[in-house]
């Protein structure tokens, strides 16, 4: 049966007026659960807010569970650019050291999720990625919000917000019927910035010259893996592998001989704290949009055929995989939709110069990482070696809305910067950011654009959040 095919011709009908029930005031609400979600979350209830977050699904993580997003990029200034996750014993590890430029909540997580077995910490030997469990990553992301005092609320789906005296009043679809949560500041963590959009803030979205996002990918994870066989194949095929791209001849080959229809050139995958589990990146689907409900259901449908084609070719092909199933796939996974104009907007030039901002509020070290938007390709440019560049508050301030603070990545860039800043820990910290922004001006009687970035620098410093050196001290 295909899917619901889009209508032929737009045709508009009246729906009837409804209520809502009010069900809660509060002083900051966070929008999605993921992980900027999770940092406001932490950062506004830290800094002496109350907080309550609202998630569409029914636990956290967002794209890190619901998606499978994993491992954690990089989030360190990398000398040497790390070329491969040792959890899976595929290659020797002879890469240079590297700093952390991230910390605060994200590393009082990852202490946690460690301590319980279910996360690999950052080192050479995974390439400064952290691979992950998502069962156990939910758990501790619901032990952390419940000590912190934040009050969640599950399967609720932000349809719309509207402005009132003191803040905003957002609309959430639930089973129980439609109910609104007003807050004296609202914190936009749901990637695509639903409630920002909502409330008339201004965004693009895609490349300048043609409006393409990058594409989506399912990830999806294989498990009965015998990797020190694989590892042995890598060893003796040193031109199968190519860094970070993963299998590169034997993909190619297969894709232009027929054997693979994917739209890219490579075939990425990382290990996970099980030694026989690896976790694929290797779906591409393009031409979709994640704001359009059809393309989305494409999407869907598209790259769980491919994850099929996927699944037999490396059984088949690949040794290690002979005796390997796929034992979870993720939903869709979105790397690019709507992009705020913010009071700052970040370039691709800010990137790779490594720029530094008075009102910096995260920093990141991630290269700009574009899948291409018409199909295969991925460019690949880096932060200068032992660099980083910093994030400005203002990037987070959506124009013409206020009490209204956007994080994660739909926060205020080009299409080319945003390629290295949407990775889930920098969120996490644009998120924390966020929160505390949020926080000060709830405290203070200040819109959050009007609020110093001294101040919010401060408390960060305070939280454990890592800034550039005279940055809140």
């Amino acid at each position: 049966m295909p899917p619901l095919p889009r209508p032929a011709q737009r045709t508009e009908v009246t729906l009837p007026p409804r209520t809502g029930l009010l069900a809660s005031s509060t002083d900051v609400l966070v929008v999605g659960g993921g992980p900027a979600g999770f940092g406001a979350a932490i950062g506004a209830a830290d800094a002496g807010a109350e907080v309550v977050l609202v998630e569409r699904y029914g636990f956290l993580g967002g794209n890190a569970t619901v998606a499978l997003v994993m491992p954690l990029m990089s989030f360190h200034n990398e000398r040497k650019q790390a070329l491969v996750n040792d959890s899976t014993r595929i290659l020797p590890t002879d890469h240079g050291e590297g700093e952390p430029v991230v910390a605060g909540v994200l590393g009082r997580m990852l202490q946690r999720l460690t301590a319980e077995g279910g996360a690999i910490p950052p080192s050479r030997e995974t390439g400064y990625t952290v691979p992950f469990d998502p069962e156990q990553l939910k758990l501790v992301l619901q032990d952390m919000l419940d000590e912190a005092g934040v009050r969640v609320l599950f399967h609720s789906f932000a349809s719309g917000t509207a402005p009132v005296d003191d803040g905003h009043r957002v609309v959430f679809e639930t089973k129980s019927g439609p109910i609104v949560i007003d807050a004296r500041v609202v914190v936009d963590c749901t990637g695509d910035g639903d409630v920002a959009a909502a409330a008339g803030a201004p965004y693009d979205v895609g490349r300048e010259e043609d409006d393409l996002v990058q594409p989506m990918t399912l990830q999806f994870r294989m498990v009965d893996v015998m990797t020190p066989q694989f590892a042995h194949y890598v060893r003796d095929h040193p031109e199968q592998w190519r860094g970070v791209h993963g299998l590169w001849n034997l993909i190619r080959d297969a894709t232009e001989a027929g054997e693979l229809e994917l739209p890219r050139e490579d075939m990425l995958f990382f290990g996970t704290p099980h030694p026989r589990e690896i976790s694929f990146n290797s779906t591409r689907v393009t031409g979709v949009l994640a704001t359009d409900v059809w393309d989305l259901t494409c999407a869907e449908v598209v790259s769980r055929r491919q994850m099929a084609q996927i699944a037999r070719f490396v059984r088949d092909r690949v040794p290690g995989f002979a005796e390997a199933y796929v034992a979870q796939s993720g939903m869709i996974g979105v790397r690019e939709s709507r992009r705020f104009c913010g009071d700052y907007q970040i370039t691709g030039h800010d990137v790779l110069a490594g720029r530094k901002f008075p009102d910096g509020i995260a920093q990141c070290a991630y290269p700009v990482d574009i899948h291409n938007p018409e199909g295969s390709g991925t460019l690949l440019r880096r932060v200068p070696p032992g660099e980083s560049y910093d994030i400005p508050l203002r990037s987070l301030m959506p124009r013409e809305v206020d009490a209204l603070i956007v994080a994660g990545r739909c926060i205020s860039g080009t299409h080319v910067a945003h390629s290295s800043y949407r990775i889930m820990p920098v969120c996490m910290a644009t998120g924390q950011a966020a929160g505390v922004c949020a926080a000060i001006a709830v405290r203070t009687g200040r819109q959050p654009r009007d609020v110093p970035a001294a101040d919010v620098q401060r408390v960060l410093r305070a939280q454990g959040a890592r800034l550039r050196d005279g940055l809140g001290e």
